[in-house]
């Protein structure tokens, strides 16, 4: 598919957003909580960015774009060459990160950028009215993405390192205490996955992740 982008915006330090609109005429096909699309960039190259934005948002795709300094042409072509009105082609979404929607409660856990999927997952459960709650860790304040729409989010519980009054990120402890039928959901660096895969063995299907 071909879309437009429509705005792009500066979250945090060096990560951007990039919201899209199909072309006149157009539809973009609807989405799940967890999807992502790919987006094709320069000789051939692809890239996958998860949708931020609520499901229910009509004909919106919004990605969360982190530069990496060591990039190779993926972050760093979008954020240098892609601009508002620019008609980019893209995918059409897929999800291997689905929601279960019926859980008694879910848990979201996130570390830097990998809060892009769980953004979409908190907007569709509270849309649903469903019980959950979502533990978010950056390395500093600036670095700090979607801040207004983490704030309106009432069961957000945020770690930032280098502010130890803020609460420290326990996955062991966090993963210990899951409450029977809950599903636990967790997109952030390798470390951090090991982690929890390591202390979420007994919750089997339950536990769920995705590297980004």
């Amino acid at each position: 598919m071909q879309a437009r982008i429509r705005a792009i915006r500066l979250e945090a330090e060096g990560i951007a957003s990039y919201r899209l609109e199909p072309l006149p005429g157009h539809h973009f096909p609807a989405f799940t909580a967890g999807a992502h699309i790919e987006v094709a960039l320069e000789r051939g190259l692809t890239r996958s960015y998860s949708l931020v934005n609520d499901p229910a948002d009509f004909d919106v795709y919004e990605l969360g774009v982190q530069l990496d300094p060591s990039s190779r042409g993926g972050s760093r072509f979008i954020h240098e060459r892609w601009h508002v009105g620019q008609v980019v082609d893209i995918s059409e979404p897929r999800n291997h990160f689905p929601l279960n929607e019926s859980a008694a409660h879910t848990i979201l856990i996130g570390g830097g950028i990998g809060i892009t999927p769980l953004l979409s997952m908190a907007a569709r459960l509270q849309a649903l009215g469903r019980s959950w709650e979502l533990h978010y860790a950056v390395r500093t304040r600036n670095s700090l993405p979607f801040a207004e729409r983490l704030t309106a989010m009432a069961p957000v519980h945020l770690t930032v390192d280098d502010e130890p009054q803020t609460p420290r990120l326990d996955l062991q402890r966090l993963l210990e205490g899951v409450p029977d039928s809950a599903h636990v959901y967790c997109c952030g660096p390798e470390r951090m996955l090991d982690a929890y895969r390591v202390h979420g063995q007994r919750l089997g299907d339950r536990l769920h992740f995705e590297y980004f």
